[in-house]
């Protein structure tokens, strides 16, 4: 999530998708740290199945979007700025 916010003020579509293909990357670290958690008993494995099913529909999600800013014409994007009134 931190990877997303962070890459979404890149200032170019191409930035963002190179963050985005970070937090794509952090999913499945967390889909490791599943494993590691099922093999000492940490969690069961009705909690493994839909844990690790929710980070492959993220990173699903995240490449859906990755591919999306490849076929946009935007380069650029104005930064966040608070503005005052």
């Amino acid at each position: 999530m931190a990877s997303i916010a962070e890459g979404f003020n890149a200032g170019s579509d191409m930035e963002f998708a190179r963050f985005l293909r970070i937090s794509r990357r952090s999913a499945t670290e967390v889909q490791s740290h599943l494993y590691s958690a099922l093999d000492q008993g940490h969690i069961t494995q009705d909690d493994f199945d839909r844990l690790y099913g929710i980070a492959e529909d993220v990173k699903k999600l995240i490449g859906g979007f990755v591919r999306y800013l490849s076929t946009t014409n935007r380069q650029a994007r104005p930064p966040l700025t608070k503005t005052e009134d």
